[in-house]
């Protein structure tokens, strides 16, 4: 009776993680990046075993009064931060290279938008969450074979944008889908009326600044937070030795 409570158990907490991969979730994370064919959830499970690493490192060192441990656990954390150091100073030096990297990146999105539902539910949340369309602008969603103004498009979405595109009436409660149809044949000044014009990465960008002391203060909190524990295994080490040094 016990093997099988325990058999049931395992299979209804197995059961969301199956079936969170059998939506697809997961499985098509590396048909919209342009890696070399790396799959990005490598790069979590990498994290997550450095992080169970750290983490056990510390927590056994200090519990055990393992030397070894405390110090592995030490030089990893400095590791850890002089390559987020290394990270910022390259990301501020590299700036423009990081900005045609994300351009690449969301057209490369634009043009999979029908191609899987998470991915198109990602992209609207973003359009809708920055207020933006496109990397730089609506135009850039001639690059989807169902919204491109070319004449060959039979598509009733042809010239036009995702309704996450479209500027908000506060008072429609409900969700026109249809409301970017035909948005870009109409002229510049009464697209900015019914869409949203500006582009994603110049959005993005504009939130950076904006939010910029908020930003730096979390960055700079972590890494302080990482000074702090790197302190306190180096300061635990020198006790133990020094405890073992008078006996």
């Amino acid at each position: 009776m016990k093997a099988e409570f325990v058999q049931l158990k395992a299979e209804h907490t197995c059961y969301p993680l199956a079936l969170f991969l059998s939506q697809g979730v997961l499985s098509n994370i590396s048909s919209i990046t342009d890696l070399g064919g790396f799959d990005p959830v490598w790069l979590f499970l990498v994290v997550g075993g450095v992080m169970f690493i750290l983490g056990f490192a510390g927590c056994i060192g200090a519990l055990r009064e393992n030397t070894f441990l405390l110090k592995f656990f030490s030089v990893f954390l400095g590791i850890i931060f002089f390559l987020e150091l290394t990270a910022g100073v390259l990301a501020f030096v590299f700036k423009d290279w990081i900005k045609d990297q994300l351009y690449f990146f969301i057209n490369n999105n634009i043009r999979a938008y029908r191609d899987d539902i998470d991915l198109q539910n990602l992209i609207d949340f973003t359009q809708e969450y920055w207020q933006c369309c496109g990397a730089f602008g609506a135009d850039d969603w001639n690059l989807n074979i169902y919204f491109n103004c070319t004449d060959s498009n039979a598509s009733r979405e042809r010239c036009g944008v995702p309704f996450s595109c479209c500027t908000k009436d506060p008072a429609e409660d409900v969700i026109n889908t249809q409301c970017g149809y035909d948005a870009r044949q109409k002229p510049e000044v009464d697209q900015q009326i019914v869409i949203y014009t500006k582009g994603c990465v110049p959005q993005f960008e504009k939130w950076l600044q904006d939010n910029l002391t908020i930003v730096a203060g979390i960055f700079i909190g972590i890494a302080l937070l990482q000074i702090f524990g790197i302190c306190l295994a180096q300061n635990l080490v020198s006790d133990i030795e020094a405890v073992r040094a008078s006996w």
